[in-house]
């Protein structure tokens, strides 16, 4: 008998981040404890979101990335909601800023 929960079904909406070393002042470290921050923010500004986890790289595992979200919508509607809500625009500016790599994938599961 297997302990794991299903996973939401639903329009996941995943976006990996790889800092820069410094920005904003910040180090990498520090940044990505405030972008986990900034984007939590973000995790009930509309209706519809299923699941919405923000991840930070752990030291020691094998990572390519330094800050990932994981979230499951609704649907389309929903995802198109949080993306055009003026609280999620307003953390781009300070995203774009310390942010060396993006990477976004959106799939139905």
């Amino acid at each position: 008998m297997s302990n794991l929960k299903p996973a939401p079904h639903g329009l996941r909406h995943i976006v990996m981040w790889t800092l820069k070393e410094e920005a904003e002042g910040q180090t990498r470290a520090q940044n990505m404890e405030k972008a986990r921050e900034v984007l939590m923010r973000c995790s009930s500004l509309v209706p519809g979101i299923e699941q919405f986890e923000v991840g930070l790289k752990t030291d020691g595992l094998d990572c390519t990335c330094d800050v990932i979200l994981n979230s499951v919508f609704k649907d389309e509607a929903a995802l198109s909601a949080y993306q055009n809500h003026p609280d999620h625009i307003a953390i781009k500016p300070f995203m774009k800023a310390i942010v060396a790599q993006r990477q976004c994938m959106d799939f139905w599961n």
